[in-house]
């Protein structure tokens, strides 16, 4: 794995860390903001998860986990109270559903020795469906960090309109996917929106949705038909996964996105090539079981591609 520089700019990554739990007993760490931080630092960045686990053995593996891999782990809490994060998998014609254990570490990641703000920092929704979390996400936001990147991740029952209308109006680039774009646009948060709007009615979408929030950048993700995205001052371009793709599982898939996307916002990457290095590198993702690797042979066919 390369090595983070010490001119990095620092990525702060709040959000819940926690084992994907599969049919069968197989047990993947991983939680978004997890994966995102774990493919940054492979990356040559300087990810700075702010997280908690319990005081348990998996809290134990996932700090064990980090420090094996270069990560920064002095804004990783131990919780005595809560245990570490759990969701239970299943998988249904290829695609993940969800069960999302309540009450654990990651909901009450707390606000005391909250580190000076990096340049640019990311969080979902999940981790903020208690209160002590979302006040700490809140208290990060006052330190002033100069890009606010928001990857939606709706997951029910765990998550509202008004909260993520809010978050939308706190952020600077957006990544969602078609359905959530479509749920949010149409302003009432319904699941009853339509979700199999065209390509032209999804640009129109966009490009509605970056304006009434002021965004920087959108992306809107779209399965197995790839990407698009748009910035305040950039048309939007389009990109496709190559057509003979061998998909083992699409955990994860969403998270590598995301984390090739802030490392072009980091690098100052245009807007095509971000999108273009974001899909190549989810397309491989999809094709392993899980969302993360610890392999460095897994990064390093990107690191020589893209001058890292």
């Amino acid at each position: 794995m390369s090595d983070a520089s010490n001119e990095q700019p620092i990525v702060d990554i709040f959000g819940e860390v926690l084992f994907d739990c599969f049919p069968g007993g197989r047990r993947v760490l991983g939680g978004a903001p997890f994966n995102v931080a774990w493919h940054l630092r492979a990356f040559g960045a300087a990810p700075r998860l702010i997280s908690a686990v319990g005081d348990d053995p998996q809290g134990e593996q996932v700090r064990r986990a980090m420090q094996d891999w270069g990560m920064d782990t002095s804004s990783l809490q131990t919780d005595p109270d809560h245990a570490t994060g759990e969701v239970r998998v299943m998988l249904e014609d290829g695609e993940p559903t969800y069960e999302i254990i309540p009450d654990r570490a990651f909901d009450h990641i707390r606000a005391d020795d909250l580190p000076p703000a990096g340049e640019l920092l990311y969080h979902g929704t999940l981790a903020l469906r208690r209160p002590v979390s979302a006040a700490t996400l809140n208290a990060l936001k006052g330190r002033g960090h100069g890009i606010r990147f928001l990857d939606v991740n709706l997951r029910d029952p765990w998550w509202s309109l008004d909260v993520t209308r809010g978050l939308l109006q706190d952020a600077d680039w957006v990544k969602l996917n078609r359905s959530e774009l479509v749920l949010l646009s149409d302003g009432s948060g319904s699941n009853d929106a339509d979700a199999d709007a065209d390509d032209g009615q999804l640009t129109a979408l966009a490009s509605a949705f970056l304006a009434q929030h002021g965004l920087t950048g959108l992306v809107v993700t779209l399965g197995g038909d790839g990407a698009f995205a748009l910035g305040r001052e950039t048309a939007p371009v389009r990109v496709a996964p190559a057509p003979a793709l061998a998909v083992k599982d699409t955990v994860g898939a969403g998270d590598a996105f995301a984390s090739v996307l802030i490392l072009g916002i980091i690098r100052g990457w245009p807007l095509a090539t971000t999108l273009e290095r974001a899909q190549s590198f989810a397309s491989r993702i999809v094709e392993q079981h899980g969302a993360t690797a610890a392999d460095p042979a897994l990064y390093g066919p990107y690191l020589n591609q893209w001058g890292i």
